[in-house]
């Protein structure tokens, strides 16, 4: 039960992630350093969100947003090695965070006109792990990550921002306990935040402002994050698995100085609140070959105005999985329906008043896992 179940449950967690608050994409899972022996594991995701919206702030002439929300996928991947008993190490490929917005398809005359914004980033961590005992181990590492940006903005001064890649290292730290006779686990991880200096390149309309183009450094910080998994036999080859993620996006604050200054002192983005997630699921091995989970996920609403790059508020969603094992081969599906927040973005001109509504938005979450033992 303990292997089969808990790759499967390590699935349908991870796909919460896939359109979390904040740029949250991937969770920034370690799961992979509890399996048993030498591992190597690959998972792709696929992620098709519907979110659209209507003007209804004063003068804004009560046209829709289109689909703003562009499909995207994910790639991860890991490897685990035993090195001692009591002595293991990962090294797990992931994309963290990330953003695609494409506002092509308004209504004409709809405020934002045809805004565009793109995040990407990768990580790769070194992630080592100790068993002090049978019941209790300590894990730790350095994880180096990289992002990128480019954002338009036709309506703001045409203005547009392309960035350079942006390098730069943190670590994380943990420690779990366990009973292998019940397969209970609870593990706690600590991801630090990591800092950017991010060098771009901004352009706009207003030749006092940034003339041809301007190009600039500025600092910005991933957050910082607690996750909690845990698991527990309740019978015999039924396992209920979950996870709870606590994202610190208030650190988050991109503010180059171009759309600073053409603003009067907005940032580019930012985070008024921080992100908590929870996932609760029950896994049950079938067979020796197969197993299913079931899941449920809550993202908590935070109020307020939503960003025009991401007009939704929190999330509920359910997901459905399947492990067949063969030999020393696991394949591992899974799909989730995420059924997105309404929310309400800012009126482009006036202050604290509303400029557009968002409801009744979902996405659909594929993902797909091959690990191989040995």
């Amino acid at each position: 039960m303990k292997n089969t179940t808990t790759a499967l449950a390590a699935l349908l967690l991870s796909s919460t992630s896939l359109y979390a608050g904040g740029l949250d994409r991937s969770g920034q899972g370690i799961g992979i350093i509890f399996e048993d022996g030498n591992t190597v594991e690959l998972s792709f995701g696929q992620v098709t969100p519907s979110v659209s919206g209507t003007a209804t702030g004063t003068g804004l002439g009560n046209v829709g947003s289109g689909n703003m929300a562009s499909s995207y996928t994910q790639f991860s991947g890991g490897l685990k090695y035993q090195f001692q008993d009591n002595l293991s190490l990962s090294l797990i490929f992931d994309q963290p965070f990330g953003a695609s917005v494409d506002y092509s398809d308004t209504d004409a005359g709809y405020y934002t006109g045809a805004a565009t914004a793109d995040v990407t980033s990768s990580a790769i961590t070194a992630v080592a792990r100790y068993n002090i005992n049978d019941n209790f181990s300590v894990h730790g590492g350095l994880r180096y990550q990289t992002v990128q940006a480019s954002v338009t903005k036709p309506t703001l001064v045409n203005y547009a921002i392309d960035s350079e890649s942006s390098s730069a290292a943190g670590f994380l730290v943990g420690a779990a306990y366990e009973r292998p006779d019940i397969a209970l686990r609870i593990a706690l991880t600590y991801n630090s935040k990591i800092k950017h200096d991010i060098e771009a390149t901004e352009s706009c309309s207003v030749a006092a402002a940034c003339g041809t183009g301007v190009t600039a450094t500025t600092s910005v910080e991933t957050p910082e994050s607690f996750n909690l998994d845990f698991q527990s036999g309740v019978a015999a080859d039924t396992l209920v698995f979950g996870s709870i993620r606590y994202a610190k996006w208030t650190q988050f604050d991109y503010a180059p100085p171009v759309h600073n200054a053409v603003t009067s002192g907005s940032s580019l983005q930012d985070y008024d609140d921080d992100t908590l997630a929870l996932s609760l699921g029950v896994g049950r091995r079938f067979s020796d070959q197969w197993s299913g989970a079931v899941t449920v996920g809550y993202e908590a609403a935070l109020g307020g105005f939503a960003g025009d790059l991401a007009p939704t508020d929190g999330n509920v969603s359910i997901g459905l999985g399947a492990t067949y094992t063969m030999d020393n081969i696991e394949i591992t599906g899974g799909a989730r329906y995420i059924m997105l927040g309404d929310a309400e973005t800012e009126h482009p001109l006036i202050a604290d008043q509303p400029g557009s509504e968002f409801k009744d938005n979902t996405a659909t979450a594929f993902g797909l896992k091959i690990a191989y033992k040995f």
